[in-house]
C-alpha cells in the first residue's frame, strides 16, 4: 500500500469519527433527551389521568366529606370560635377525668379561604383519661385535627403522664362556607 492511498484512508476515517461525533452531539444526544422527556410526560400525564378517574369515582364521597367539613367548621367570629373549642376541650377532659393545666390559642392565616384556630393543650392524668380525651377529639364532628402529640411519664411507675398536644381547628372564609 503506498504512502498516498494510507493518508486517503486515514483522512477519510478521521471525517467519518468526526461526523460520527458530530451526529452524536447533533442528532443522538439531543433526541435521546428529547424521548426521554417525552417519556416523563407521558407517565406523569397517565399518573395524573389515574388520580382524574379515581376523584371522579369518589366524587360523591368528596363531595359530602366536604359538606361535612363546611358544616362542622367554626364560625368565622374569632370569640366564637375559640369559646366553642375551650367548652369543648374543657368536656372532653371533664368527661374523661384529665386535668388541663394550660390551653394556649393561635390563630394562622393559611390562605385568603380559611384559617386554623391551633390551641397547644397541656394536661396530666392517667393512660385511660389521656387515651379517652385523644378518642373524644377524634370522634367529634367539629372540624379538628391532632396535629402533634407527646405523651411522657410523670412518675417511675408510668401512672400518671403528662399530654401535651396541638389542636387546629378549621374557620372557613364566609365565601367558601356557602360554596
Amino acid at each position: 500500500m503506498q504512502i498516498k492511498n494510507r493518508q486517503q484512508i486515514l483522512i477519510v476515517v478521521t471525517l467519518g469519527i468526526v461526523a460520527l461525533f458530530a451526529a452524536d452531539k447533533i442528532l443522538f444526544t439531543p433526541l435521546g433527551k428529547l424521548w426521554s422527556d417525552r417519556s416523563a410526560q407521558i407517565t406523569r400525564l397517565r399518573k395524573d389521568v389515574a388520580t382524574g378517574k379515581q376523584l371522579v369515582n369518589r366524587e360523591r364521597w368528596l363531595r359530602e366529606d366536604w359538606s361535612r367539613m363546611k358544616t362542622n367548621a367554626l364560625t368565622n367570629n374569632p370569640s366564637l370560635a375559640e369559646q366553642k373549642v375551650f367548652k369543648s376541650l374543657e368536656k372532653w377532659s371533664q368527661e374523661s377525668h384529665l386535668s388541663v393545666s394550660s390551653i394556649a390559642p393561635q390563630w394562622k392565616r393559611d390562605s385568603d379561604d380559611y384559617s386554623t384556630l391551633q390551641c397547644r393543650v397541656e394536661a396530666t392524668g392517667n393512660m385511660t383519661a389521656v387515651s379517652q380525651f385523644l378518642y373524644d377529639i377524634e370522634k367529634d364532628p367539629m372540624a379538628l385535627r391532632l396535629e402533634n402529640i407527646e405523651v411522657s411519664s410523670r412518675d417511675n411507675e408510668g401512672l400518671q403522664l403528662a399530654l401535651g398536644l396541638q389542636v387546629s381547628a378549621l374557620v372557613l372564609t364566609p365565601q367558601i362556607a356557602r360554596q
